[in-house]
């Protein structure tokens, strides 16, 4: 493969990125999406804020740029398969029959998330990089009449982010970095207005800004400490709100997007084996209720609390040219019981993945797989009147049901690095 192919490659699966964050599906706390890495995947995003091999790692910690020599770029692909069936003890509406009493079965969709990343070398000291992602998603899909119409319609949001970003490398054991954030979202919220034809519909789209901030450590050969800061992003949405029973006109809102931190560790070990450690904050409180004004006024209560994500794995050099790698991690949602709707149906999860890393004869290119499967708590939900949950109110209708999910991810990345170093063989160690 020559080089211009190579690079046309490279180019072309960039620009999907952007074309292919139509289609996305929430899988992080929230709606947020941590499908941003094939190489994090393979390991439950494990150290992944303190670098590796994968120029992936920016997301979470721009510094981590300075780890790639020369020019280097990469783009990912994720298949998000989840599923969320639904079912229900009590349902107001289920007393008029028909299509009401039945419940919606799965209602999550598959999606794909694609990511791109570039960076270049100015000099031993500066690199400049931009990312392209899709960092918040949701695609849900229900019936117009079930048991729970009033409280579970369509959602869907879309969200593309560039990140330009300066990484600086003070010397052999710091580096620092800082990147602006410019992201376009659009949003699609259904509203069930009382009969089967009766639907609303609220949608619109617009931009908001934020910034990054990272910095990895070495104190030592053979560790790495990272630590990426995404800032919280004020998202402006400008729309209309269509549809029977409500008034027909022009909305605007704005959500609260989290802020994140990330920190990530990497120690290598008896020669092949690297152990892998990762923590991430996501300020999901800041979300509140936004409140839609302009045709209607409609506030929507998400009130959500703060996101964990604990995780821990390990790295294996099988082979000169192959890594393996395995991960664990356990996600605190900031989606409790008291405020969940069908919607959303978040809660907290386990995850389980695999993944390796495949260095091709041809030197400078790569390539990451990554597997998890999560499964998320058994969720219950309970809406009505009496139950204090704040998408509920006064003359609500009752719905109380549970909903049993588990998520699969296939995680897939292409990598070129022009000026990547001489690979080093391994030899076995001889002894007399």
């Amino acid at each position: 493969m020559s080089y211009r192919s190579l690079k046309s490659v490279l180019l072309a699966c960039s620009g999907a990125a952007v074309l292919l964050a139509a289609s996305t599906a929430a899988n992080a706390g929230g709606f947020a999406l941590r499908e941003q890495s094939a190489y994090g995947q393979g390991s439950s995003f494990a150290g992944i804020a303190a670098g590796g091999a994968s120029l992936s790692s920016m997301f979470w910690n721009p510094a981590t740029m300075t780890q790639f020599e020369g020019k280097t770029a990469e783009s990912d692909l994720t298949g998000i398969f989840p599923k969320a069936n639904q079912s229900y003890t009590a349902s107001s509406l289920s007393g008029f029959g028909g299509p009401f009493a039945n419940a919606p079965g799965n209602s999550g969709e598959a999606a794909a998330v694609p990511a791109s990343y570039s960076s270049v070398q100015i000099n031993e000291k500066l690199w400049l990089g931009l990312s392209v992602n899709s960092p918040f998603g949701l695609a849900v899909q229900f019936p117009t009449a079930w048991a729970g119409s009033t409280y579970g319609q369509n959602a869907n949001v879309k969200s593309v982010n560039a990140t330009p970003t300066i990484a600086y490398k003070i010397n052999d054991w710091i580096s620092v970095a800082a990147g602006v954030q410019i992201q376009w979202m659009s949003v699609g919220y259904n509203i069930f207005t009382g009969a089967p034809s009766s639907m609303a519909v609220l949608g619109g789209s617009g931009y908001g800004y934020g910034y990054t901030l990272g910095t990895t450590l070495t104190p030592m050969a053979g560790t790495t400490i990272g630590i990426g800061y995404r800032s919280a992003i004020n998202q402006k949405i400008n729309g209309t709100l269509i549809g029977a029973a409500v008034p027909n006109g022009s909305i605007s809102t704005t959500i609260n997007l989290p802020d994140q931190l990330s920190v990530g560790l990497r120690q290598r070990f008896l020669d092949r084996w690297t152990f892998l450690a990762g923590f991430e904050f996501a300020n999901w409180s800041r979300i509140g209720s936004p409140v839609v004004t302009g045709a209607a006024t409609i506030t929507l209560p998400f009130q959500y609390s703060n996101g964990y994500f604990y995780s821990a794995g390990f790295e294996y050099a099988a082979l000169p040219n192959l890594t393996l790698r395995t991960g664990i991690a356990f996600e605190k949602s900031p989606i409790t019981d008291a405020v969940r709707t069908p919607r959303l149906p978040d809660n907290d999860r386990m995850w389980y993945s695999v993944g390796a890393t495949y260095q091709a004869p041809f030197k400078g290119l790569s390539f990451d797989i990554g597997y998890s499967y999560i499964d998320v708590k058994n969720t219950p939900l309970n809406l009505g009147p009496t139950t204090g949950n704040p998408n509920s109110g006064p003359g609500s209708l009752v719905y109380v049901g549970s909903v049993q999910s588990n998520i699969h991810i296939f995680s897939v990345a292409a990598r070129y690095q022009w000026d990547a170093p001489e690979r080093v063989t391994r030899t076995a160690l001889i002894t007399k």
